[in-house]
């Protein structure tokens, strides 16, 4: 019995694919050029007819001999007679001359004559020679000219060529049917999941088949979904045999791990010829392979992110294996539909898992001259970050650390002009990503990255940013920004504009459940705290408002816990797994929480003084004053604008 890989790497579960089936396996068939947009060729392709098949002008202007224009200039014209000199068309047919001179360089005695004979002489201001504005017989496609390969996709330019070139049926592969077999006791399909009021905590919606049918239709492919399947061995097993008698591919999402339920690596075992189990990358770790009566099934992990790195890195390139298509070196690319690759800089340190390929889903910038980029929430199971990600970056197995600073490549999935992008680090409010779609109606863009108000600073100081936002107070004189403004720019004139006054308080579960009134009773061991982050302003009002009510970090159940949003901690007490927690009372109300306010601060937008140099600052200014941006933060709660 042959045993199967486990933990190889990517390019080694790619390699032990591929040669399993060597060669394409679709049938061929004959299409009608014209309908053959998408499909992959079986067969050369060659031209039937030159293309131009008759000697024709590139130019609207005079059909003439080219040595009786000689020494034309236009200080010293050439005059030709009648007869010397034939009026032609873009296209029409040259007989008799060997150049066109274009209708820019002559002037004629009549203007817009009924025909070249009642011209008169034609003055020449250009000397031309012999094939100028000409194009020769087969100058675009010669009679017998190979014009596409086997191995290649027909596109819209290629039918358009093939009809010029008299070509009126081609051998082409049939497209590979793919089945997608959604599993899990847990999953249910987007119809019932949008149908229903309630959803049962546990139960999660299919979206990995939706995504799977769009990144499909994406490569030109068809994707079948079958209904989602309980985690039932003997319901998977049957369903897997008989989509590898129907289908060129199966695809099976989750199942793949060891746990109790994943039943998938003892299926394809039973029903065919492991090739292997997990592979050494981050996400789709759990990835799998097999052959089942000569057709490929893929096992991806069922988390989101999981399944998208198991179709791009080995899904993608085993359909164009079965279709005959040629796979590129950096089929990744054209997997993700990334744009174009550019260099960049991790703008904070990394660490990468030792012999583990990592997928990073990431945000750019640039700023001072530099473009970075910043990894975005790495968990499988975030979609969020997938569909925010301007690119992917895939790191190595070798990589280990890498220091900030570090440039790697980042493979872009959306057009961006990063020179009318501004980049915003500081202190979280959900207020500031109202005025992203705002910013963008007015042709800029703005980029958010949520690092607490001292971070915000810190990081203008050092131009990576080129804005911060803070809502610092300063214990010792009770001003707020200020002093750290000082600290932080560094004899620079930073500006400060006055965005608007928040409510900051202690968020609760709904009703107050353990009757928290203020700091004394989250110091009594009966409720479990969520922090923010050090260097946030909340935490530094936090810090301050134990100081003046007697109390010290320790009385604090939870004080070591951190949320990096305001959001994140009321999902937190929301959710039952904190019970208080210090955040703006918008957070609060979005959740539905009790709020019990204890400051009233200010929330301050902090600049270099060459900020209004940037494409995008005015942009900027007016999306802060829209009444669109004031009217939805007043419809939040818990905010006075100035």
């Amino acid at each position: 019995m042959v045993r199967s890989i486990e933990h190889c790497s990517l390019d080694e579960a790619l390699k032990t694919l591929l040669d399993e089936f060597p060669t394409a396996t679709l049938k061929k068939h004959n299409i009608r050029a014209r309908d053959a947009l998408g499909f992959v060729l079986a067969a050369d392709v060659y031209s039937r007819k030159n293309v131009p098949h008759y000697t024709a002008s590139a130019v609207d202007g005079y059909a003439v001999m080219a040595r009786a224009t000689a020494g034309a200039t236009p200080a010293t014209p050439v005059l030709l007679e009648s007869g010397k000199f034939s009026w032609v068309n873009t296209g029409m047919p040259v007989e008799g001359y060997d150049s066109v001179v274009m209708v820019e360089d002559t002037s004629t005695e009549h203007e817009y004559p009924a025909d070249s004979s009642e011209i008169g002489r034609l003055k020449i201001s250009r000397s031309l020679t012999q094939g100028d504005n000409i194009r020769a017989v087969g100058e675009d496609v010669m009679n017998g000219q190979l014009i596409a390969g086997r191995g290649d996709r027909v596109t819209c330019a290629l039918v358009s060529l093939m009809l010029c070139a008299g070509v009126e049926e081609v051998s082409a592969r049939a497209r590979p049917r793919t089945l997608f077999i959604p599993t899990g006791n847990e999953i249910v399909s987007g119809e019932e999941w949008l149908s229903d009021e309630y959803t049962p905590a546990g139960v999660v919606v299919d979206s990995n088949s939706l995504y799977a049918e769009s990144i499909f239709a994406s490569w030109g492919y068809e994707l079948d979904v079958a209904p989602v399947l309980p985690d039932e061995p003997g319901i998977i097993k049957g369903a897997v045999r008989r989509a590898a008698g129907e289908y060129d591919l199966v695809l099976v999402s989750a199942g793949s791990a060891k746990g109790t339920r994943d039943h998938s690596a003892g299926i394809l075992s039973e029903l065919g010829k492991m090739l292997f189990r997990y592979v050494r990358m981050k996400p789709g770790r759990p990835a799998m392979a097999a052959n089942i009566g000569g057709t490929p099934v893929i096992v991806s992990p069922g988390f989101p992110m999981s399944c998208a790195v198991t179709l791009w890195s080995l899904a993608y390139p085993v359909l164009k294996r079965l279709s005959g298509e040629k796979i590129s070196s950096d089929y990744i690319s054209e997997a993700i539909a990334s744009i174009e690759t550019v260099e960049a800089l991790f703008m904070t340190q990394h660490s990468s898992p030792q012999g583990i390929a990592e997928w990073l889903r990431v945000k750019c910038a640039s700023v001072g001259g530099n473009m970075f980029f910043w990894p975005l929430s790495a968990g499988a199971s975030v979609l969020w970050s997938l569909a925010e990600a301007d690119g992917i970056v895939h790191l190595p197995e070798k990589t280990l650390e890498c220091p900030k600073g570090t440039a790697a490549s980042v493979r872009l999935v959306k057009r961006v002009d990063f020179s009318k992008r501004l980049l915003f680090q500081g202190s979280d409010d959900p207020a500031v990503g109202l005025l992203v779609p705002i910013i963008r109606e007015m042709g800029a863009d703005f980029a958010i990255r949520t690092v607490g108000s001292m971070g915000g600073l810190a990081a203008l100081g050092r131009d990576e940013a080129h804005l911060a936002a803070a809502h610092l107070l300063d214990v010792s004189d009770g001003t707020y920004n200020t002093n750290y403004i000082k600290q932080f720019a560094n004899g620079k004139n930073w500006r400060r504009r006055l965005i608007f006054y928040r409510a900051q308080g202690i968020m609760t579960a709904p009703r107050n459940p353990k009757g928290i009134r203020g700091f004394a009773d989250l110091a009594s061991g009966e409720a479990v705290f969520e922090n923010r982050q050090p260097g946030a302003g909340t935490r530094v009002l936090l810090d301050y408002m134990l100081r003046e009510n007697g109390l010290s970090p320790s009385d604090i159940r939870g004080y070591d816990r951190i949320s990096i949003t305001h959001m994140e901690a009321a999902n937190k007490v929301a959710s039952g797994v904190a019970d208080a927690a210090l955040g703006i009372a918008s957070a609060a109300s979005a959740l539905g929480l009790h709020f019990i306010p204890i400051a009233r601060e200010p929330y301050e937008f902090v600049f270099s003084e060459d900020f209004a140099e940037h494409p995008a600052a005015a942009a900027l200014g007016k999306a802060i004053e829209s009444e669109e941006w004031r009217d939805a933060v007043a419809r939040m709660g818990g905010y006075e604008l100035p």
